[in-house]
């Protein structure tokens, strides 16, 4: 069996980042296992529309359990808690939330991932780079003990980990790219030269500038469009059911953009590139 892991900072990010690729890989049989290294508790409010505004100030932990509840439903995942708290994202020049994921040494968070690589025994692994995909501590961390659990689940040193176990595939998320925009820019000024939504990307173009990662691998991901919305949905207080920046219909997505991306960065099974399967390259067992 095809087996991935998918390691996330917070909850709702398994949701924005690559949810149409495990939803395609549970389709297709493989098992597909999430896991947030926090429970997302130093989130706010970010949809202007969320209306249980009463959970959320009361028991702001509680409800990002329920809102990943609803996701990993929605995308047919398996999910596990690392269990750390959210570090949040302090001002310029102010410290890290004392005890939290991000001041948690490397190597002691690391061993719990390091135990769930070796049980659940993952084919691939895919997680953030070393900039986090955007510089907050927790995604940065992130990246950190993946890569480190990773290199330990293999060694032969702690037994009371389980078996030793090698990942043959390490990749990077790539969801966001400046040509990615660029495509939906061009097909709305194609398709749909009217649209209201046209200023709004040409901004986004513009930010977007120069943020060119490599890519490796492309997902097709153009089936499964309706578990990643119904996922990111989810996460109500986190991601309003309008904003541009995640919901692009889906007849454009198909056209312009319907794959979601990455970067194969370790490999004991060779590189034949560019892929357009996160396990290319793997004998099934």
């Amino acid at each position: 069996m095809r087996r991935l892991l998918s390691v996330h900072a917070h909850p709702d990010d398994e949701s924005s980042k690559g949810a149409g690729t495990v939803a395609r890989y549970v389709a297709e049989g493989a098992q597909v296992t999430v896991v947030s290294c926090t429970g997302g508790e130093s989130g706010d409010i970010l949809n202007e529309g969320f209306v249980d505004t009463v959970h959320a100030a009361r028991d702001m932990a509680g409800l990002r359990r329920v809102e990943m509840r609803r996701a990993q439903e929605a995308l047919g995942v398996d999910h596990l808690w690392l269990g750390y708290l959210d570090s949040g994202l302090p001002d310029e020049g102010e410290p890290v939330r004392p005890l939290s994921f991000a001041t948690i040494p490397i190597e002691v968070s690391g061993r719990v991932l390091a135990r769930i690589i070796r049980r659940l025994r993952p084919q691939v692994v895919v997680t953030y780079d070393e900039r986090g995909g955007y510089p907050h501590p927790d995604h940065i961390r992130c990246h950190e003990i993946t890569m480190w659990a990773v290199e330990h689940a293999a060694r032969a040193d702690d037994p009371e980990l389980g078996e030793p176990w090698t990942v043959s595939k390490v990749y990077y998320d790539r969801m966001s790219s400046s040509d990615k925009v660029s495509a939906f820019l061009a097909d709305y000024e194609l398709h749909d030269p009217h649209s209201d939504r046209l200023e709004g990307i040409r901004e986004m173009a513009e930010w977007m500038k120069g943020r060119t990662p490599r890519i490796t691998t492309r997902v097709d991901v153009s089936d499964h469009l309706d578990a990643r919305d119904a996922a990111l949905r989810a996460h109500a207080s986190q991601v309003a059911p309008d904003t541009p920046f995640f919901f692009w219909p889906h007849d454009v997505i198909r056209r312009a953009w319907p794959t979601e991306d990455f970067e194969l960065v370790r490999s004991t099974v060779g590189e034949a590139l560019p892929e357009t399967d996160l396990f290319a390259g793997i004998d099934e067992e």
